[in-house]
């Protein structure tokens, strides 16, 4: 078979965008059963509710929700369990010292497969308050119906 290249995305957390400040990412492998994968391979799963905790100076992804494989048999996974990230040892202590701040927080952005191998992208986020995201809405419509009149204006001026 022949070894696949590039990113392939599998699920992506629009609502975390949505819900906090993104200050930094990380790309994290994963430890997966067979039927995890196969299942991924089929481009199932969920990051809604996703978070990550550092226990025991280890990083574990929480509330992903991988479904099971419809082909497996008793060596099925469960679909919510706790799963492994793979982090440098540097990259977990830094993780770990910044979510000690009040407000700070682990959640996945995306899950892909990475030259054939499940990443995770996770990100240190701040949760915004209701008028940060109000605002953050207003920022985007703003740019729109300026993207929208610079487009009319071109019209006007070609034709």
């Amino acid at each position: 078979m022949a070894k696949e290249t590039g990113r392939k995305l599998i699920a992506q957390n629009k609502k975390a965008r949505h819900d906090y400040h993104i200050l930094d990412t990380y790309e994290c492998g994963l430890v997966l059963t067979g039927t995890e994968v196969k299942s991924l391979r089929q481009g199932r799963a969920s990051l809604v509710d996703g978070f990550v905790q550092i226990d025991g100076h280890e990083a574990w992804l929480h509330n992903v929700h991988v479904p099971e494989y419809s082909q497996g048999t008793w060596t099925n996974h469960s679909a919510r369990r706790k799963r492994k990230l793979l982090l440098h040892r540097a990259e977990i202590d830094k993780l770990e010292q910044k979510i000690q701040d009040v407000g700070h927080t682990i959640v996945p952005l995306s899950l892909y497969f990475k030259d054939g191998r499940a990443k995770v992208e996770v990100a240190l986020a701040r949760g915004k308050k209701e008028y940060d995201k109000r605002q953050t809405l207003r920022e985007k419509q703003d740019r729109r119906e300026a993207e929208r009149a610079m487009s009319a204006a071109r019209r006007r001026a070609r034709g």
